[in-house]
């Protein structure tokens, strides 16, 4: 761009210039610097000093009237950088942040919390605004605007369409009878859910209290609020007994499998079918599904379920769907020897039952499949890399130099480099299940090492005895994203005798739950222990060492055991702070830094010496808030908490067993007081961070506007 100067006559050019040359325009320092850089020859200027000095040469040279009109250079810059900010003031995709709300009250947009990604940015959802308002009032619009709104699996159903009325002549609906055809095994399927095509009477109850459904006026929104979490090349778990069964679950328990939605894409053009949410995998649906090969939706490499044995997929037709039901040792339709089929699938129970072959044993069998949970938490194939804590290159097991090493020999390894650098990780690679009798760390002074899952595995490991880690001063020991079967030890005193002075974190972590022994046992003065996003059992804790847990479930298998003491399972183990957790026992601690947002399931028992299920010794220090408390808590006094009593609020869980989808998930029937009591009005306890009320209220909001005059919407949650 021309300058203003250069615009002048030359005589007023030439005149500033010879000002510039008779006078010195420099300060005394900024001379003795021009003057150091041009007599410098030892090195190169380097890119800032070389910057600087042809800055002082500039100014050395410029006149006066080149100074004024620089100046009024740089307003006239601003001046249309102004001007093009104006224009693009007026689109809202260039516009400055601060307009957007203008915009969006402009066109009527009404703001939210923003909870899923989708409508986390106000930007692209006053952008969205015009093109949903063109599909405003239809099913699909509202499908995806649920979808969006909550980041969940969604289905908008028109309850007028499935109706028993006599048919209008100008509108005949033939697939319309008012009778089930009860040959088809999909209508009893999914009858009374999102997909259920049989007609119904009409429903006088308003679908917005969540009582009524089937009505002229009435849109249904049903939900899937669990997410499908995958399961890549896990070994199948063998039955004790018996050589022909197996289970899906690594830790050899029952568990429904899940299907892997089939994507809408960005944009809904199709309502949503039995593939395109987030539902266990029936049996009914996953034999329709075999019979098709390799056109299979839910069988296959990439789909929601695939069986492997000795490292290649078995063919869709060598597989059986069965109910397997009974107890170990008897279960039913267990394939005969000599059958057509090399193995029987049970999805709704999760087990597997090889055909009978006397004459060969049973092949190693592997499986990738989807299991239900509700957030992610206790360690998944879900991205967990933001969670690393050392960022260095990672010793991989297994090794691929010797895949017959145990882990114990790699974490040596890592020790060994202790004296080179202050940090190491050994990365667990894949989602196998590895046995071993126990595991001992002693950590040098001042060394992290961090025992992981890679992203994108979950890895479990399986052991008779426990993990031993002890450390000098300033050391840590990080476990991430493994499910462990064993107990986390931390002694008092190192191998060598010297205290043990470790600090102990897990995150994306199972500790498998044990009713007869805690899961992290810390014994040491001093010692740390930092969980976030994990699943535990019981904790014992020395009176003199601190654990903080947030996002956590700490389940001591009963309202009744103790979830949370010292070494002798009575008295105050060490300070504690829960934020956003779920307890299931009960708690004696020395005091509560910090109880929030969180819930305590806990009663005593008969002859307990408990003085209560929630007990600190000292009560004039901490803080709980927003928490829902055992009855007769002693505590400091509560904010905002609700505390168990005849007549009070409890939480409502679907499940309290490990292992099922809904596992310490609230339900939807659960009080307010609960399931809106947390600081921010969404729920307590470890599903906290979830914000599941929060998301219901965005759709709430979305389909006030989007919901056609004279029909009235409701919200159903499938699971």
């Amino acid at each position: 761009m021309t300058r203003l100067f250069d615009l002048l006559p030359a005589f007023y050019r030439v005149k500033d210039a010879r000002i510039a040359q008779s006078q010195v325009l420099l300060t005394p320092a900024e001379q003795a610097i021009l003057q150091n850089y041009q007599n410098f020859t030892a090195r190169p200027l380097t890119a800032a000093e070389q910057q600087r000095f042809d800055q002082l040469r500039a100014k050395a040279a410029r006149g006066p009237l080149e100074s004024l009109l620089m100046l009024v250079e740089e307003q006239l810059a601003v001046l249309a950088v102004d001007l093009d900010q104006l224009y693009d003031d007026q689109f809202i995709e260039t516009c400055a942040p601060w307009v957007i709300p203008y915009i969006g009250d402009l066109i009527g947009y009404q703001p939210v919390n923003g909870i899923a990604p989708a409508v986390a940015s106000p930007r692209a959802e006053v952008a969205h605004t015009i093109s949903f308002r063109r599909r405003k009032g239809t099913a699909l619009a509202m499908e995806q605007l649920a979808r969006d709104a909550t980041g969940w699996g969604a289905h908008a159903v028109e309850f007028f369409q499935v109706l028993a009325a006599t048919q209008y002549m100008n509108h005949l609906r033939p697939h319309n009878h008012y009778a089930p055809d009860v040959r088809r095994w999909k209508t009893g399927l999914y009858m009374d859910g999102g997909f259920d095509k049989t007609a119904h009477t009409v429903d006088v109850r308003r679908i917005a209290t969540g009582r009524g459904r089937y009505n002229v006026q009435n849109v249904g929104i049903f939900l899937w609020s669990l997410s499908s979490y995958s399961l890549t090349q896990s070994p199948a778990t063998p039955v004790a007994g018996s050589m022909q069964c197996f289970r899906f679950s690594p830790l050899g328990l029952d568990m429904p499998l899940f299907n892997n939605p089939v994507s809408q894409g960005t944009d809904i053009s199709v309502p949503a079918g039995p593939a395109n949410v987030p539902a266990p995998l029936r049996r009914r649906v996953l034999c329709d599904d075999l019979q098709n090969g390799a056109g299979a939706v839910y069988y296959g490499e990439g789909n929601s379920l695939a069986l492997y044995a000795r490292g290649q997929l078995l063919n869709a037709y060598q597989i059986q769907v069965s109910n397997l039901s009974g107890p170990d040792g008897s279960w039913i339709n267990v394939p005969p020897a000599g059958s057509l089929y090399t193995a029987a699938i049970d999805p709704e129970l999760g087990r597997i039952a090889l055909a009978a072959d006397s004459a060969s044993p049973p092949p190693g069998l592997t499986a990738s499949f989807f299991y239900g949970f509700n957030a992610d938490m206790g360690g998944g194939e879900y991205p967990r890399q933001a969670t690393f804590i050392v960022p260095n290159q990672p010793l991989p097991f297994p090794d691929p130099a010797n895949a017959a090493r145990a882990l114990q020999d790699v974490l040596n390894d890592a020790l060994s480099q202790a004296a080179g650098s202050g940090a190491v990780a050994v990365e667990i690679t894949n989602s196998g299940a590895y046995a071993a009798t126990s595991l001992t760390v002693d950590l040098p002074a001042g060394f992290t090492l961090e025992l992981r899952a890679a992203d994108g595995s979950l890895p479990t490991l399986i052991m008779t005895g426990e993990i031993a880690v002890s450390g000098g001063a300033s050391s840590t020991f990080a476990i991430n994203g493994v499910v462990v079967r064993a107990a986390v030890h931390a002694p008092a005193v190192r191998p060598d005798g010297t205290p043990n002075q470790l600090s102990l974190a897990l995150t994306h972590c199972t500790l498998v739950l044990n009713a007869a022994n805690a899961s992290v046992v810390l014994e040491p003065s001093g010692v740390r222990l930092a969980v976030s996003k994990s699943i535990l059992g019981g904790l014992r804790v020395g009176a003199l060492a601190t654990a903080s847990l947030a996002d956590c479930i700490v389940d001591a298998t009963s309202r009744t055991a103790v979830a949370y003491s010292a070494l002798d399972n009575s008295s105050a183990g060490g300070p504690l702070t829960l934020t956003g957790c779920t307890v299931v026992g009960k708690i004696h601690a020395t005091v509560l830094n910090l109880m929030s947002n969180s819930i305590v399931w806990a009663a005593l028992g008969t002859g307990d010496t408990f003085q209560s299920p929630l007990w600190t010794d000292r009560r004039q220090a901490g803080c709980v808030r927003f928490s829902y408390l055992p009855p007769l808590p002693l505590t400091p006094l509560p904010f905002e908490c609700v505390e168990q009593g005849q007549g009070t609020p409890q939480p409502l869980f679907f499940s309290q067993r490990y292992g099922d989808p809904g596992y310490m998930k609230l339900l939807t029937a659960t009080a307010d007081a609960v399931r809106l009591g947390a600081d921010d009005g969404s729920e307590m306890g470890a599903f906290h961070f979830v914000m599941a009320p929060l998301r219901e209220t965005d759709l709430r909001v979305r389909l006030q506007e989007y919901t056609p005059v004279g029909l009235e919407t409701g919200i159903i949650y499938q699971n």
